[in-house]
């Protein structure tokens, strides 16, 4: 989507006109620049109530220039950031392109900057598909374009808006760039193809440095969660650690935010069932949310340093693959007893979790598809949150509920610690005792690599949170912003976790 922010001027082929319940007459400026017949009919519309503004209430007028949508949004003081992303994701998904693609959408009395922005940012959102690898609907949508968007408003705002939706659409971007690379299919999308993505991405920027560990450097460093997790597939794993700003603050504390990448994941040797096991390209999300997240940060000015690490490998059955019942080594020095391959994703961010120790983090985040046991207790509506820090989960609950990505608190008690660190061979079981609490027992196993500050056991643990977003990273039915396949969840929430603290410094 092209976009540029004006005044009230031009209507363009399709005009959106949000506007408030119980309003008996059109706003002040409202209906420029539109012909008479058509200011007639919005008038008489509105009057009439025909059109009352109720939430979800939309009303078409058509004109030979301009097709004008009415879209109601309720009433003003009540107004939140998801009724308005929602409106705009709705209304961009019930056009079509047939009409033209000159689209405007014109803000009037009562919609402050901040509404306008969750508004636009809705309908830029929903305006995704991925065509890559469908011929006709590909080139059907190369013919008709892009959607010009023009966002109108008052004089007043259009300085602070116009440099307010360059940020709006740097994360829109890094939210798509997360969804293309999730709809990736598994051959298309491996470790190191993520990798070689990773290096294309950053060739030619001065302030983004990419770091790719791959099969040999993998061995050379003791990586054994990856190494064992992806070396039963031809496709061999790899780390890929992102800095967005390498240069500034070397010796500041900052964010590091580690994703699980399994770009496909049979479950290996526990293999898994064979329906559905075509939505395990999405397994990798978590490494799609770190890139899409430094893309976003990059894109939109993000002055501080920020690391990012992507564990990636492709969990396959072969004569080359671990068994249950092995114990592998880790970065950390630790040993897993493997009870089951298709807990592999927990393995690698073993290694990604310890390795964010060496950048000297403010905190870590990891992001992953990490349990079924998550969807059964959130559903497909929130992302659980666990923490070993009270501030940083609340923050990011917080940022969470701004972006309409819901991160729900988690339990992490001690017992789950307990049962985790309780096998009789290894340091760690990368499964626990019963199918109970499971989302609870993996995150435990997690907080197990998560470093103590300078690699020093008398020190406190770098505070960390653990996002689960197996619920949340694909098939989530009720999210407007979304019409199918991976969802990019989280890119915004740590955009505004890591931007909005930056802001406050």
């Amino acid at each position: 989507m092209d976009w540029k922010v004006t005044d009230r001027e031009a209507t363009g082929d399709v005009m959106l006109l949000p506007l408030w319940q119980s309003k008996s007459k059109a706003p002040h400026n409202s209906l420029n620049g539109l012909p008479r017949s058509t200011i007639s009919n919005v008038k008489s519309a509105l009057s009439g109530q025909r059109f009352n503004g109720k939430i979800g209430s939309t009303l078409s007028i058509w004109s030979d220039n301009c097709r004008v949508v009415l879209i109601g949004m309720g009433e003003v003081d009540e107004l939140t950031h998801k009724t308005a992303r929602d409106a705009g994701a709705k209304a961009i998904a019930g056009l079509s392109k047939k009409d033209g693609t000159d689209l405007t959408v014109r803000f009037t009395t009562g919609w402050n900057l901040e509404g306008m922005k969750w508004f636009v940012e809705g309908m830029m959102l929903r305006d995704y598909a991925f065509l890559k690898y469908r011929k006709k609907d590909r080139e059907e949508a190369e013919e008709k374009g892009n959607w010009n968007l023009t966002i109108q408003a008052s004089e007043r705002y259009l300085t602070d808006l116009k440099a307010d939706m360059k940020i709006v659409a740097a994360r829109v971007d890094g939210v798509h760039l997360a969804r293309d690379l999730g709809n990736e299919p598994p051959n298309h999308l491996y470790p190191m193809a993520y990798a070689e993505r990773a290096q294309n991405w950053a060739n030619g920027k001065k302030n983004v440095k990419v770091e790719v560990y791959d099969w040999e450097r993998l061995q050379k460093e003791d990586m054994g969660g990856l190494i064992n997790v992806g070396k039963g597939s031809s496709r061999k794993p790899c780390m890929v650690i992102f800095t967005v700003n390498p240069n500034v603050d070397p010796k500041a504390q900052v964010p590091c935010i580690v994703g699980k990448g399994i770009t496909f994941d049979t479950g290996g040797i526990s293999l898994k069932p064979g329906a559905s096991m075509d939505e395990m390209k999405y397994d990798m999300h978590g490494a799609a949310t770190v890139f899409g997240l430094m893309y976003a940060l990059q894109a939109s000015g993000h002055k501080g340093r920020v690391h990012g690490i992507a564990c990636l490998a492709e969990n396959m059955p072969s004569a080359e693959a671990y068994r249950p019942g092995d114990v592998i080594p880790t970065y950390s020095g630790k040993t897993i007893e493997v009870l089951n391959t298709d807990a592999e994703g927990r393995n690698v961010l073993a290694d990604g979790l310890w390795k964010s120790g060496e950048l000297n983090p403010a905190y870590v985040v990891d992001l992953a598809t990490l349990t079924g046991a998550v969807v059964v207790a959130l559903g497909h509506e929130a992302t659980g949150l666990w923490s070993n820090n009270d501030d940083l989960q609340e923050r990011i609950h917080k940022a969470g509920n701004e972006e309409d990505e819901i991160a729900w608190k988690m339990p992490l008690l001690p017992a789950f610690e307990k049962e985790m660190t309780g096998s009789k061979i290894a340091d760690v079981r990368n499964l626990g005792k019963s199918r109970w609490g499971g989302s609870c027992t993996a995150a435990a196993f997690l907080k197990q690599f998560v470093p103590p500050r300078d690699f020093d056991e008398d020190n406190d643990q770098i505070p960390w949170a653990h996002l689960d977003i197996a619920g949340t990273a694909w098939g989530a039915d009720t999210n407007a912003m979304v019409s199918h396949g991976a969802t990019g969840i989280h890119v915004r929430t740590l955009h505004r976790l890591i931007t909005q603290a930056s802001s406050s410094n």
